[in-house]
């Protein structure tokens, strides 16, 4: 049975105690290893580690969760032990890439029948496919929208519906500031929360055919003048400092829970913006939903992206080379339908499966199904999408241009530079 035993770089002596508590004594031992959620989604990985333990004798399941970006920091060295978990949850994009390519993931593609491969989006499935070999499968889609706090938009002054450019935003942090109101909480510690500005900005202005040929090498690539201009469009808005005092002091985990408590009137953030900024904030209901809003990130004139393209993430899990082949049994037990229209009754994320889209119960969720389903276009978070070392260039170079110390056209060479040297 595959051990953790000694994790130093996971950095906790009692993730071992927990991990093992109820697994010392099982036949196989299915390691998975994902982000911190919340305890809702906890409770319903326990449902289906129950359920599927009852009808597989002898087979342990054992979650284990770390803070997000610990999990993103740690997981390459984790990887490359003797520690190796089986299943690892997966943004897919270039990371998954790199990662096939290493010889750390396990191709599975002769275990993915033809009922299941079926049962899955073809963008979900194509985005866990490298070379034509399949290591892992999808197991929800994520949306990155404006949530926005309904009340203090109407002390504001703001109606989030009339938002429909980016100069429109910028209107309405202004009128926030106008009115004593934090415009938009931001983690700017962990970075990603910040390139997602600068990410959807890209979208928006280079489009998807301007995205592709930069990632094709085309032209001057990701300093062409349409990422230039993205990064104009994000210097515009941090010139209205618009974000909370000490905001790179500050975590996503943090940001969310504040977010929560009624500081700030918008947080960009994905579909687990819902469940964490409750969980996260002081009284643990965050935002009545009657009190909460969404809206899509803004157009930008004159851009290439269409008002429908969409910024996220395809999530699922990639299975470990050496994991038993009950991992890949697990691993398709959670895309089972059942199992992805519980979680949209739920409200826990947006699955993936085909046909289970009526079973979305949270408005909020539904309406980013929606948004996923016609849009055209959905860029990858870049920080996967670009593969680990220019991901990390992007967030970090999204971080200077929230603190005003590089200029647009610095970063987007930044960006080129370490694409070309990749």
């Amino acid at each position: 049975m595959k051990r953790f035993s000694g994790l130093p770089m996971l950095g906790a002596a009692s993730l071992l105690a927990t991990l093992f508590a109820s697994t010392a004594f099982a036949d196989v031992t299915v390691h998975v290893l994902r982000p911190e959620v919340p305890n809702t989604e906890k409770a319903y990985h326990q449902k289906m580690v129950a359920d599927f333990e009852k009808s597989h004798p002898g087979v342990d399941i054992a979650f284990e969760y770390i803070a997000n970006e610990a999990y993103k920091q740690k997981l390459t060295t984790l990887l490359q032990s003797d520690q190796k978990p089986d299943l690892i949850f997966s943004w897919a994009g270039g990371v998954l890439t790199q990662q096939a390519k290493a010889g750390v993931l396990q191709d599975i593609s002769a275990s993915v029948t033809s009922d299941w491969s079926a049962s899955i989006a073809n963008a979900g499935l194509s985005a866990f496919t490298v070379d034509g070999k399949v290591y892992g499968m999808p197991v929800n889609a994520s949306d990155v929208v404006f949530w926005t706090n309904l009340d203090l938009a109407k002390k504001a002054g703001v109606d989030p519906e009339s938002i429909k450019t980016w100069d429109d935003f910028l209107t309405a942090v202004k009128k926030a500031q106008a009115a004593g109101i934090t415009p938009i909480m931001v983690g700017g510690k962990d970075k990603w929360p910040l390139h997602f500005y600068y990410g959807y900005l890209w979208v928006r202005e280079a489009g998807k055919d301007g995205m592709a040929a930069a990632m094709g090498g085309e032209g001057d690539g990701f300093a062409s003048a349409s990422f230039v201009k993205a990064g104009e469009d994000f210097k515009k808005l941090v010139d209205l400092q618009p974000f909370e005092p000490g905001f790179m002091d500050t975590t996503f985990e943090q940001a969310t829970g504040q977010f929560g408590d009624g500081k700030a009137l918008f947080h960009l953030m994905g579909d687990w913006e819902y469940g964490t900024e409750k969980q996260n904030s002081v009284s643990g209901k965050g935002i009545p939903d009657d009190k909460l809003g969404t809206i899509s990130f803004p157009a930008v004139a004159g851009g290439a992206g269409e008002a429908t393209d969409t910024f996220g993430g395809i999530n699922g899990y990639a299975v470990i080379a050496g994991a038993p082949p009950e991992a890949v049994e697990f691993l398709k037990y959670m895309t089972d339908a059942e199992n992805q229209k519980l979680a949209g009754a739920q409200g826990l994320f947006i699955p993936i499966a085909k046909g289970v889209e009526g079973s979305i119960a949270n408005p909020f969720f539904r309406k980013m199904s929606e948004a996923l389903a016609v849009s055209k276009f959905h860029q990858i978070f870049l920080d996967q999408a670009l593969g680990s070392d220019v991901g990390a260039t992007v967030t970090d170079v999204a971080a200077d241009l929230a603190q005003g110390v590089v200029t647009p056209e610095a970063a987007a060479k930044t960006v080129q530079d370490a694409w070309s040297m990749r």
